[in-house]
């Protein structure tokens, strides 16, 4: 499967954390992330992840166009409900995970439950129903 992801500024570092608890099943797919998620997450944990502009350079917008081609099986985005206004990015992936049956995760509690669900199968649907190649990395 094709991961995606994306934290911002404030749980940058929660992200790590759950790349660590969760590196054994992370290995086993294809990751990729906007670029500074993406570099802490690599050094941190040494997972391979291919890496996009930085969120506020278009990062996200990479990611949703890779949505919409159906190049991405799940989301895990590290949102903070404490920033103040929410990007029209943000809305925009959120949006495009809806239309294209993407799973999104917006917080560790979610992110914990798709994991879970990753390791025992119950996402396999999406290469059922959407066939594709593993991203390029």
């Amino acid at each position: 499967m094709n991961i995606a992801l994306v934290a911002q500024d404030m749980k940058k570092e929660l992200m790590v954390q759950f790349c660590i608890a969760y590196r054994g099943i992370l290995l086993r797919h294809s990751l990729c992330a906007t670029a500074t998620t993406g570099k802490l997450v690599e050094s941190a944990v040494g997972l391979p992840v291919k890496r996009f502009l930085s969120g506020p350079q278009g990062g996200e917008q990479q990611i949703g166009a890779r949505i919409a081609y159906n190049e991405i099986d799940l989301v895990l985005f590290f949102r903070d409900p404490m920033a103040t206004g929410l990007h029209e990015s943000d809305n925009a992936l959120l949006r495009l995970c809806d239309m294209h049956n993407v799973p999104i995760a917006t917080n560790v509690a979610t992110a914990e439950v798709l994991v879970h669900g990753l390791a025992r199968g119950d996402l396999d649907w999406r290469d059922i129903v959407n066939p594709k190649s593993k991203l390029e990395r």
